[in-house]
């Protein structure tokens, strides 16, 4: 039967493995640890639910149509701002150009055809 210090190929390790050292005080002793004991019982109880919630957590039909329409705000907001941009004007001429393009071919188009 093999000794508990000795390694799986039948070699003895002991002494020259490194020993595991514990954390130790001024006197050579290990030293308490500085802990506090917390009682489950006491621990908070919970919030209650917001006002726009019931007590399932669901959120009342209030407050999601004034987040949608809050969104849908700001979405028209951030679109009429950036129709205002020299970007989107020169967008918009673009469009009204091929328009106007294409308007034009097509009626090139049916007087070819004889209409």
């Amino acid at each position: 039967m093999r000794a508990m210090n000795d390694s799986p190929d039948g070699s003895n390790q002991n002494a020259e493995s490194p020993k595991r050292q514990n954390s130790t005080g001024p006197s050579g002793g290990i030293e308490p640890l500085d802990a506090e004991i917390v009682d489950d019982a006491t621990a908070p109880p919970l919030p209650p639910p917001a006002p726009d919630y019931d007590d399932r957590g669901v959120p009342s039909l209030d407050y999601v149509r004034e987040k949608i329409e809050t969104r849908y705000a700001t979405s028209i907001g951030a679109a009429e701002l950036a129709e205002n941009t020299p970007e989107a004007r020169s967008v918009e001429e673009q469009e009204a150009e091929r328009e106007r393009a294409a308007k034009a071919r097509l009626e090139e188009i049916r007087r070819s055809m004889g209409r």
